[in-house]
């Protein structure tokens, strides 16, 4: 595993990434490649490049895990600013930078995302051709979830104090940075937060399982407004035309990642090869790193991957 950090003609800051490459890698040779995209409030330290990263690059991927753009060690600021339309560009950068490494074969480039990452890899498929297959594990349409949980239901009363907020930090107030999650499963149990995602995923982000100093579950709440007007899935029906591979949990969380994968295999009829894989008894943080759930995910993923970019 290889740490870098790069900055395209087009970009302000770096971005910073891990190349993780196969057994007997040889950089004389050409690999197919796959761009890892991490969840919401995560970081290239945890699922995207411990998890599915190592996976694939034992497989014979090379694999590029990066931080998003204001968020881990990827530049940018303010700080922790989750930002749909960078997120997707982000992507493009990272390939843009991976296509100048003489190993990378230009022609056999596949993305997969976890989470929000998820749902952020399938939106960048619409329109980033030079991916070639794209898998979603466990996808969330992050647009949909801050219009309806993130906001209680309440979009334009969000947006309104979104308004209200950011103008009281241009007029030097301070940053409203919202922690996401709980401290710890047991102050989540304490207060009632027991709802199957949101207690699931302070068991992961908070706890030694996976925990990292770049994954904060922060957000400058300022700066959220254009998330809630935006889908991860709109125009999937025309533009989706990859072959595209979602994997979910049927264990039913807040979150929505169920239903949001249904949707976006439904919807991507353009699709050269459209794979849905449901997993009965697995739910979605469970799809993060537990043994045996990423292991059935990864039976289909990785044959599928291999078909596409062999």
């Amino acid at each position: 595993m290889k740490p870098v950090s790069f900055r395209n003609a087009d970009m302000a800051w770096d971005i910073a990434a891990l190349i993780l490459t196969p057994p007997g890698f040889d950089e004389n040779k050409t690999w197919p490649t796959i761009i890892a995209v991490h969840p919401f409030g995560s970081c290239k330290e945890q699922t995207s490049s411990a998890v599915y990263g190592k996976a694939l690059a034992e497989q014979g991927f090379v694999v590029i895990a990066f931080d998003a753009s204001y968020q881990g060690e990827s530049g940018g600021a303010p700080r922790w600013i989750e930002s749909p339309a960078q997120r997707v560009e982000d992507i493009s950068h990272v390939i843009d930078y991976a296509v100048t490494l003489p190993y990378v074969d230009a022609d056999r480039i596949g993305g997969i995302g976890i989470c929000g990452g998820g749902g952020y890899i399938l939106n960048a498929a619409l329109t980033e051709k030079r991916i070639k297959a794209v898998v979603g594990i466990t996808p969330v349409n992050i647009g949909r979830l801050f219009r309806e949980g993130f906001s209680n239901f309440d979009p334009r009363g969000a947006l309104d104090a979104m308004a209200a907020q950011r103008t009281a930090e241009a007029r030097g107030g301070e940053g409203q940075v919202n922690e996401l999650l709980p401290p710890c499963p047991e102050v989540a149990r304490a207060n009632g937060l027991t709802e199957r995602d949101v207690f699931e995923a302070t068991d992961y982000y908070k706890t030694p399982r996976g925990q990292q100093p770049g994954g904060a579950t922060r957000m400058l709440f300022s700066h959220a407004q254009k998330t809630l007007a935006w889908d991860a899935f709109n125009f999937a029906e025309t533009l989706m035309t990859q072959p595209m591979m979602v994997v979910i949990g049927q264990k039913v969380g807040a979150f929505g990642a169920y239903r949001d994968g249904l949707e976006i295999h439904g919807r991507a009829t353009a699709s050269k090869d459209r794979q849905l894989v449901s997993l009965e008894d697995w739910s979605h943080y469970d799809l993060y790193d537990k043994d045996e759930p990423v292991e059935l995910a990864l039976d289909r993923v990785v044959p599928f991957l291999k078909d596409h970019l062999a």
